[in-house]
């Protein structure tokens, strides 16, 4: 058993929500994803893997979701040439002072309302709120393309928001999703797999949410909802893994540990099928 790891758990589990979510603005313990930290490269590293199934930003309506208040990754995608950009979040937290240091490279395509930056509407629609929501959902015109980074790992129903952005995309629209599979507490990235369902959601889970699921679980999900699913595997921990490997509760081992050990990929599918 893992003392400090159970202890620094239980902080984060217990931690009100509000103040999680100050110290990940602050950047103050709690490490933002890659597209709050470094945009540049979360557009970079979309461009690229786009790139390498033959598909382009370029015209495409795009959806960014969970895209942490910042606007960044959206001017930046409409500067690549994205057609409009939909910046989609369950939480309002517009990170204002970040946001107005992107007024003067980005100026075309924000404006300042009330002494606060926002987008220019004609380029960039704001939509918060339960994408599994009929409101929000008829809030949202169909898009070409749904992106996220560090963001599917956190979701407490990956079945229902799968169904709910493919049903937001169009006839041929395509997906692409970096899933970080670790625990974060990047130490341990399998530990939280040696824990009951029961201990993790009552005591250990942090108030982020870390949903568990494996690669054989994302697979099963977006093939359910898209007619064409490729997950290309980024990086394996092969070593930690073995460490912990006679801990790790079954239900989360498929027997394969090259699959067993994936800690990062990336996820491509397009065609959804409720069209």
């Amino acid at each position: 058993m893992n003392i400090q790891y159970l202890f620094l758990r239980l902080v984060r589990h217990f931690i009100p929500e509000s103040i999680a979510r100050f110290l990940l603005k602050h950047r103050w313990i709690i490490r933002p994803g890659l597209e709050s930290s470094d945009p540049l490269a979360a557009v970079d590293q979309y461009i690229k893997a786009l790139a390498h199934y033959g598909r382009s930003i370029k015209g495409q309506r795009v959806l960014v979701f969970g895209y942490g208040g910042r606007f960044a990754v959206g001017v930046e995608l409409l500067k690549q040439g994205a057609s409009h950009v939909v910046l989609c979040d369950h939480f309002v937290l517009l990170d204002q002072e970040r946001n107005l240091e992107l007024l003067s490279k980005y100026g075309d395509y924000l404006l300042v309302e009330n002494n606060e930056i926002m987008p220019r509407p004609e380029y960039i629609t704001l939509r918060h709120g339960d994408i599994r929501d009929a409101k929000v959902q008829a809030e949202i015109p169909a898009v070409d393309l749904v992106l996220s980074t560090s963001v599917y790992e956190h979701l407490d129903d990956v079945n229902g928001i799968t169904a709910a952005l493919a049903k937001l995309s169009a006839p041929q629209g395509t997906h692409l999703h970096f899933v970080d599979l670790r625990d974060h507490y990047f130490k341990y990235p399998f530990e939280m797999l040696a824990y009951s369902q029961s201990l993790w959601r009552n005591f250990l889970n942090p108030t982020s949410n870390l949903n568990r699921f494996r690669l054989t679980n994302y697979r099963e999900v977006f093939n359910t909802y898209f007619q064409k699913v490729d997950i290309a595997v980024l990086k394996r921990q092969e070593d930690e893994f073995r460490l912990v490997r006679s801990r790790i509760r079954p239900e989360f081992l498929s027997g394969d540990e090259t699959v067993d050990s994936v800690t990062l990929i990336h996820v491509f599918a397009e065609s959804p099928k409720c069209q």
